[in-house]
């Protein structure tokens, strides 16, 4: 064996009490191995192993071994140079055996076999004691020592640095370390190390400053070297792993092997001006090859980058290079890009590019670049253009529904600061633009209302699906909705509650049930936005009679679901006279009942006739004029029964015939056999002055009806010129003259028996409309005048000003501050209130 072998301090032994000489012999022999010169590491684990009865015995110390049957196992380590208790004592490897033999007393040992063999016929079981002392003197390291071993690791440190063989095994090296470590050669060992290191790096300066050479040559002769290095220093700290784990850990101020090793490369090669101006500009050169699409090396990217990193210098050497390029890159790219592409196009190239950048910082980059990379990209591409995109863009892309686009520029914008504010408030104001032109255009009235639900539902998708249900845009839509729908005054309204009543009409059979309640539910939408509810309200009622008197409604559910929406968005004051309408049509079924019985108990001609009577109260229905014709005794003595048998039940109530609002069904004669005809009561009295004569004038039946001139002109146009022309005109023509001469058809055919005759109305332009703006405008003046007593009354006195500012706050209905001024005076004149004599611009209430 080598004698440089580590000399053991733990030793194992091998007793047998047996009777004869040879086996004691034997084991005198193991344990004179054990002691002797040539022992190793591997010779006492194989004495070890081949044991019986083993133990771990330090000098100095006594070790107790108890035997249990005929052996006992006691663990056995081999730890070197440190004993039971911890302490860390001397390496003897390079002691011979003559320098042992002077120290190990030789009593000891005769006395321990002497003892051994005095007791041979011990019986098995018994206990017995092994005693080793220390030796008297301390052994010292041959001379030359440490001159020796650090030729010996200078020569494999200087050969790992130029990649040649090694001459002594990586076990002696390490070895080496280790003894003159343990006799306080440390220090020593590691100022040579450094310096080896530093004057190794110092010479291959030169190989990175000189002469000019191409940028990816020298990135890639600087990688190699640089890698070269690191499986150097990985090397020499195997080597010199026992000085890294005990004098630099003993030493807080002093630098690990490795750490000494990155400092040295730091200061002289990587912290170079001219190296470091090379490796960066090679970086950024390679890094914007690869923006521009081209193909380059990432792994010599990734492996220099890594480099700064450990190196410490990734920041001040080489990002704040890196952003300024990628601002610089980008800033031009934004504004060439920009010129060139669609907004849809551009939003596709910048988020191509952020997606790179993303992947680049997988790849190679490292991890806190993210955050200013990132940031940058998005400030030059998209936060210097935020405006333009959105002048640019945003009106084609809602215009063409286009949701992924939307979608993009959304997720876009929110990366940016004020970009989904932006976006919000160019939002609202296409909303504002678009809303008004379907608003202020009295030409597209007629489709008014669909046009709006159609584009309220696109809004909502786009809010929905690209804009990710934010608030701030739901918000945004309902405020630019409320501004333009009420840009013109009273007409959204009226055409709402007209939407309503084709909808909720018998002949609108196009929807089910679910579909009209959901077509409801959109239109309650569009209700909450208009200020003039009122106008809504009186226009609603007016088609809600006509639905109610006529039987046209498509469900009566969906006229009691309507209400109970509009209820639950105004209160019960606002529906109150709309519930009335229906309990008074529940109210006549029940008296048309009632009345039936009592007709079927008189006797006459009456029981032919087959009246149906509505009785409503005047304070629920719209206002109708009172109109006076001339009815036919056939028609008068059903009417003066039943005002007999109604106020004979309710005393002290007045009825009011409305011929305007009834209807009836004749039976008429014609050649092709007979037919029922269905009119309005006008029509019918029309109708009916054909059964004296067959001929009649335009005069004589406005003679003998007493009907409206204008009223009889469409009647007459419904009966002669509409498609069931059961009387014919001469001369032909559309319009009634005042000559026109009217004979009866008994020529007409139709293949239905029962024939609904529609009247010809006016276009409920004019005079409807303006009666209806007017009972409006009244109510309001009521409800202003009732608003301003209620406040006077409450605070007594009150200032101009503050006065106006409460009618604001309790009217709902929009109006104005000359309108709230001419109510005021209207009440002072009439004494509900007065001027302040002190002050003329105070009101005090008149009690």
């Amino acid at each position: 064996m080598s004698a440089s072998k580590k000399y053991k301090s733990e030793i194992a032994t091998e007793i047998l009490h047996q009777q004869d000489t040879e086996n004691i012999n034997n084991c005198f022999r193991k344990a004179t191995d054990l002691f002797g010169p040539s022992t190793s590491a591997a010779a006492a684990a194989a004495a070890s192993s081949s044991s019986s009865l083993s133990g771990r015995i330090a000098l100095g110390q006594s070790t107790n071994m108890q035997r249990s049957g005929n052996s006992s196992n006691v663990n056995s380590s081999n730890n070197g140079a440190i004993g039971t208790n911890g302490e860390r004592r001397a390496n003897f490897s390079m002691l011979d055996a003559a320098h042992i033999n002077d120290h190990r007393s030789s009593t000891t040992t005769s006395a321990y076999f002497n003892k051994l063999g005095a007791h041979n016929t011990t019986k098995p079981g018994d206990v017995k004691k092994i005693v080793i002392k220390n030796f008297k003197v301390k052994p010292t390291l041959p001379e030359n020592y440490s001159e020796k071993t650090c030729q010996k690791l200078e020569e494999a440190v200087v050969a790992i640095q130029l990649s040649r063989p090694i001459k002594y095994s990586l076990e002696e090296l390490y070895q080496a370390v280790e003894n003159m470590c343990s006799h306080k050669m440390d220090a020593q060992l590691y100022t040579k190390l450094k310096d080896l290191t530093e004057a190794h790096v110092k010479r291959n300066v030169e190989t990175f400053t000189g002469g000019s050479m191409d940028k990816l040559v020298f990135l890639k002769k600087i990688n190699d070297w640089w890698l070269s290095y690191c499986q150097q220093m990985i090397m020499m700290r195997s080597i010199f792993l026992y000085l890294d784990r005990t004098y630099v850990l003993q030493n807080p101020t002093v630098q690990s092997i490795w750490d000494m090793g990155l400092d040295l490369f730091r200061t002289h090669i990587a912290l170079n001006s001219l190296v470091q101006k090379r490796t960066v500009e090679g970086l950024l050169m390679l890094i914007e090859k690869e923006r521009n699409g081209d193909a380059v090396d990432r792994g010599l990217l990734k492996s220099l980058i890594r480099m700064l990193c450990d190196l410490q210098i990734y920041i001040s050497a080489f990002e704040e290079k890196f952003l300024i390029a990628t601002r610089q890159l980008y800033q031009a790219e934004g504004q060439r890009k920009m010129q060139e592409l669609d907004v849809p196009e551009y939003l596709q190239h910048v988020d191509k590019r952020l997606a790179e950048e993303n992947e680049r910082l997988l790849h190679y980059l490292d991890s806190g670049t993210k955050h200013p990379l990132i940031y940058t990209v998005e400030k030059e591409l998209l936060a210097e253009h935020l405006t333009q995109i959105l002048q640019k863009g945003l009106d084609t892309l809602m215009e063409e529904h286009r949701l992924n686009d939307l979608t993009l520029l959304y997720s876009l914008l929110s990366r940016v600061k004020n970009g989904t504010a932006e976006l919000c408030g160019n939002f609202n104001g296409y909303i504002k633009k678009k809303g008004r032109t379907i608003v202020i255009d009295p030409e597209k009235d007629k489709n008014m209302v669909q046009d709006l639900l159609d584009f309220k539902d696109k809004m909502d998708v786009i809010v929905r699906t690209c804009f990710e249900r934010n608030e701030k845009f739901t918000n945004s839509l309902r405020e630019a909705f409320e501004f333009f729908i009420n840009q013109r005054a009273n007409k959204p309204a009226e055409l709402i509650a007209k939407y309503v009543d084709m909808k909720l009409r018998a002949g609108n059979k196009e929807a089910t049930e679910e579909e009209l309640e959901q077509i409801l539910d959109k239109i309650m939408v569009l209700f909450r936005f208009i200020h003039g509810k009122d106008v809504f309200e009186a226009f609603y009622k007016k088609d809600l009679s006509k639905r109610l008197l006529m039987s046209k409604s498509a469900s009566v559910d969906a006229e009691k679901s309507m209400l109970s929406k509009l209820k639950q968005e105004c209160g019960g004051g606002f529906t109150s006279k709309l519930e009335g309408m229906f309990k008074d049509m529940e109210l006549s079924r029940d008296i048309n009942i009632a009345f039936k019985q009592y007709v079927a108990n008189m006797e006459g001609e009456f029981t032919n006739i087959d009246l149906t009577v509505n009785i409503l109260t005047m304070g629920y229905w719209p206002t109708y004029p009172l109109t006076e014709v001339n009815m036919p005794p056939q028609l008068v003595n059903p009417q003066q029964v039943f005002n007999k048998f109604y106020l004979a039940k309710h005393s002290g109530r007045k009825l009011q015939w409305q011929p305007t609002l009834g209807h009836c069904v004749l039976k008429a004669r014609f050649d092709a056999g007979p037919k029922e005809l269905m009119v309005s009561l006008f029509q019918a009295l029309v109708l009916l002055l054909f059964n004296d004569r067959d001929t009649l004038s335009y005069e004589e039946i406005l003679a003998a009806t007493n009907i409206e001139s204008g009223e009889l002109r469409r009647i007459l146009q419904s009966l002669a010129c509409g498609r069931a022309r059961v009387i014919t005109k001469e001369p032909k023509g559309r319009e009634v003259e005042d000559k026109d001469q009217f004979h009866y058809n008994n020529e007409f055919v139709n293949k239905l028996f029962r024939i609904k005759i529609n009247q010809i109305q006016m276009k409920e332009t004019t005079e409807e409309q303006k009666a209806t703006e007017e009972r409006v405008f009244q109510d309001r003046q009521y409800q202003i005048d009732a608003a301003i007593v209620r406040i006077m009354k409450m605070r007594k006195t009150l200032s101009h000003n503050l006065l106006i500012t409460e009618l604001f706050n309790q009217l709902t209905f929009p109006v104005k501050p000359a309108d709230l001024k001419k109510r005021i005076e209207s009440l002072i004149d009439r004494d509900y209130m007065e001027r302040d004599k002190d002050n003329q611009n105070q009101y005090n209430y008149v009690a």
